[in-house]
């Protein structure tokens, strides 16, 4: 897995021990509430964690899950403990739990995954750690912006190809530079002129950004030719400790991110599909229309329209037939096989051979669904690929083009979503034209994004794989074709 919890500058000497400098191993920033549990050994024996220096203040251990600050996805959670270290390495091992306050494990509560950690690591000074450039000033060269991508492929000239600074997420938690210059540096770099953001990446204020972050981000793009099609916003639906929020809490939990994508100049903003409800979808329907930005709901991997969850909100969209509530659609449902990279990654944490095969050779079956619950329930899947694994029942989808029909007149954004560019068979290039061909007969207006999956396990260079993510997209859209009739 590419998110790293201990780089190599993680632990470091300070005058009554050491620090040990965690870096959250999550896709965006989260509540300090979320951490729990934490356990420290080093060379085999327990340490006391003292204190932790979280959001620029320091609070004992025992009063982190008080705490109504938030741990941004750059910073690292400093554990303290008055021990000394001799000079010289040592084996460290680390174990917390996080909570994810937008994922759901029941009624009760939201869920929550254990993290642990081992590496063996030497004792730096303080004055040896470096921390990223936050001065905020541009980098790169405005004039390597490429052309844009409806210019040099014949698309429609009402669809938007960019990418997504999601693809960037590794990078962003190593924090060798800011969140904002990674996204900045998205068009200085020539990798696309228009950019897909998560607030929860780009923002130290979020949940609630600040409008000074908001518009300096602004201007920067737009210094360079850049511009944000649409924010990737969260919607909490659990307060910590463990409490659902009411609708009006959900409201303005996400109200500060629509005020910052208009504020932006983004079409909108994203979310999952049905997460926020038919009371909820009423109540921020004022605030669409007073901004003028779209919420995209957007559907994903094993999501199905044969799902009475996913068909009781369809036909709550339509009901509402509001312009400003759209759906956006994840690619991920449109996998006929699986990537050839995921499947080495399971081969090499142990997954039993004949399950392997079986995921390679027969994806769509019903049959192969069946024996990936099977291996869960038994207790076949190592323990290391676990979470891994659970992409089988989340992530990856199954359906065709044609079941996506009734999404369609809804539909005004697309993730064309990609883990690896093994195209063997198609099996990347052919949702792509596929759903291409689908939004050309729809007359579909809006943004198609690269969106890549596979840092979580691929460590590849997020410019280069994007790059030519979207040159293949580029090729795959143009050749599209309306059948007849």
């Amino acid at each position: 897995m590419t998110l790293p919890i201990l780089l190599d500058d993680a632990m470091i000497a300070t005058e009554t021990g050491f620090s040990l400098r965690v870096s959250l191993p999550w896709i965006r920033s989260m509540p300090l509430a979320a951490v729990t549990g934490i356990a420290v050994r080093i060379d085999g024996e327990p340490v006391i964690v003292d204190a932790v220096l979280a959001d620029r203040r320091e609070v004992a251990r025992a009063y982190l899950s008080r705490e109504t600050g938030w741990w941004f996805i750059q910073d690292r959670l400093e554990l303290r403990a008055a021990r000394t270290l001799s000079p010289g390495p040592h084996d460290v091992a680390l174990s917390f739990t996080l909570a994810v306050p937008y994922l759901p494990a029941g009624p009760d509560g939201p869920l929550t995954l254990p993290f642990r950690v081992e590496r063996t690591l030497a004792l730096q000074a303080a004055a040896s750690v470096e921390t990223p450039r936050i001065d905020g000033a541009a980098t790169g060269n405005a004039d390597a912006a490429p052309p844009r991508p409806d210019e040099i492929t014949g698309l429609p000239d009402a669809w938007t190809l960019s990418a997504s600074a999601f693809n960037w997420t590794p990078e962003v938690i190593r924090a060798a530079r800011t969140a904002e210059d990674i996204a900045v540096a998205v068009v200085t770099e020539g990798v696309s002129r228009t950019l897909e953001i998560e607030a929860g990446q780009v923002w130290r204020t979020f949940p609630e950004p600040a409008s000074a972050e908001v518009d300096r981000l602004a201007e920067r793009l737009a210094a360079v030719g850049g511009a944000v099609t649409i924010v990737g916003a969260s919607l909490d639906d659990w307060a910590l400790p463990a409490r659902r929020r009411t609708a009006a809490e959900r409201l303005r939990f996400l109200e500060p991110q629509l005020r910052a994508a208009s504020r932006l100049g983004a079409r909108g903003v994203r979310v999952p599909f049905g997460q926020a409800g038919p009371e909820l979808l009423r109540l921020v329907q004022p605030v669409l229309a007073e901004l003028g930005v779209i919420l995209f709901e957007e559907i994903q991997g094993q999501q199905t329209l044969d799902s009475p969850a996913v068909a009781a909100n369809l036909a709550l969209l339509e009901d509402l037939a509001d312009p400003r509530i759209r759906v956006l659609i994840d690619i991920s449902m449109l996998m006929p096989s699986l990537p050839p990279t995921y499947l080495e990654q399971l081969r090499a944490g142990g997954v039993e051979e004949p399950l392997v095969r079986r995921l390679e050779h027969e994806w769509r079956a019903p049959e192969t669904h069946a024996a990936v619950l099977s291996a869960l329930r038994e207790g076949r899947v190592p323990p290391p690929v676990h979470t891994l694994f659970m992409n089988l029942l989340v992530r990856f989808g199954r359906s065709e083009v044609r079941d996506l029909e009734p999404l369609l007149p809804l539909t005004a954004g697309v993730h064309l979503k990609f883990w690896d560019l093994d195209d063997a068979d198609g099996r990347v290039s052919r949702p792509i034209a596929d759903i291409g061909g689908a939004l050309r007969r729809s007359g579909f207006t809006g943004t198609l994004t690269s969106e890549w999956g596979g840092h979580e396990w691929l460590d590849a260079d997020s410019a280069t794989m994007t790059r030519a993510h979207l040159d293949l997209a580029r090729r795959a859209l143009a050749e599209a074709s309306v059948p007849a009739g």
